[in-house]
């Protein structure tokens, strides 16, 4: 098994979603291509993390398990075990954010991908400036969830009528159950849905959501949005999401949406 494992200092000025209480932020990038895995970290270093590589999915899980990271960037195709069984363990042993990286822009590959944990994805070739705001925004979201555990705004839960029953969205304890039965969702899949119920039958932008929800301040990642809300209607019913063609989403609750 070919596994390599680095930390440095940042070789950058720090920013401040790159610094926790204890410290810099840790990252653990998963890339059996040296190229990219080398990159990846330097860009990530730049901006303050402290930066592990694994290149197989065996010494991935390996690393994760021994770092503990707050974000992990995850390539699909990988030796030993792919990208996906690598989510499925780390996801197991301790949530985490992870941003996949997909050489094929398959829509059935991304969301099996969403399916199995990965909170946003990116289809090589790709912009490293691009990756680094997706990674902050990831851990910008984890702390944030974090923060309002136990707050005023978390407290209680969002309930709605659907077929069948009923939808509880628990803030506080970032639950969710339809019809009683406990719906397992990725942190993104959960801030997705709470930002659409908190304003349910009102229509969304893409740009709306990307702001509120991977706290982007382009339109450059529309498509990931779509893709999450593809995989909110396969947990949670078709009927729950309403596409508003050339505009966004709205959350329909009672059974009125209609999937586009």
């Amino acid at each position: 098994m070919s596994t390599g494992s680095h930390t440095s200092p940042a070789s950058g000025p720090a920013t401040s979603v790159a610094q926790g209480p204890a410290g810099p932020r840790t990252a653990v990038v998963v890339e059996d291509e040296p190229t990219i895995a080398d990159a990846v970290a330097r860009r990530l270093r730049a901006e303050g993390y402290a930066v592990h590589i694994a290149s197989d999915g065996p010494g991935g899980v390996a690393l994760c398990e021994e770092v503990g990271p707050d974000v992990v960037v995850l390539d699909v195709m990988l030796p030993g075990f792919d990208g996906l069984e690598v989510c499925r363990r780390v996801q197991a042993a301790r949530p985490v954010p992870v941003l996949m990286l997909t050489a094929r822009d398959d829509e059935t590959d991304k969301l099996v991908g969403l399916g199995v944990g990965a909170d946003d994805y990116m289809t090589k070739p790709f912009s490293l400036r691009e990756l680094v705001a997706r990674v902050n925004g990831l851990v910008r979201r984890v702390e944030r969830a974090r923060q309002l555990v136990g707050s005023p705004t978390a407290v209680g839960s969002l309930r709605f009528p659907v077929a069948g029953g009923e939808l509880e969205v628990d803030r506080a304890q970032r639950r969710v159950r339809r019809a009683g039965a406990e719906v397992h969702l990725t942190p993104t899949e959960f801030d997705l849905l709470v930002c659409l119920a908190t304003s349910p039958r009102t229509v969304l932008t893409r740009e709306k959501l990307l702001e509120d929800v991977w706290d982007w301040a382009d339109a450059s990642g529309t498509r990931t949005v779509d893709s999450h809300v593809k995989a909110l209607r396969r947990k949670l019913g078709a009927d729950l999401v309403r596409t508003v063609h050339g505009v966004g989403y709205a959350f329909e609750p009672g059974g009125e949406g209609a999937a586009g």
